[in-house]
């Protein structure tokens, strides 16, 4: 991982909770996806990842960082939403 990044994959409090696998998710594209409008909506029926992962939170405890995860560089990442929030002004 590089030197200041922070991680940001599953086995952090900042993992999709969308995983390959689960009903109606096949594979990454709509984990992502449906973790993307989670977050946008805030539509997790958890309080406790809605509160996780609210656009405050997420602003707050981010923003400016370098986010890791072990998704391909070119392919889908829960880590994309991540950034773009964080960085939203």
């Amino acid at each position: 991982m590089p030197a200041g990044a922070k991680k940001v994959d599953r086995s952090t409090r900042w993992g999709n909770p969308f995983a390959v696998g689960m009903p109606g998710i096949p594979d990454v594209a709509v984990a992502v996806a449906r973790f993307r409008d989670a977050v946008e909506h805030d539509a997790f029926d958890d309080a406790t990842l809605r509160a996780q992962f609210s656009r405050e939170h997420i602003r707050e405890a981010l923003a400016g960082l370098d986010l890791a995860c072990w998704c391909p560089l070119d392919g889908p990442c829960h880590a994309d939403v991540l950034i773009e929030i964080a960085n939203e002004r």
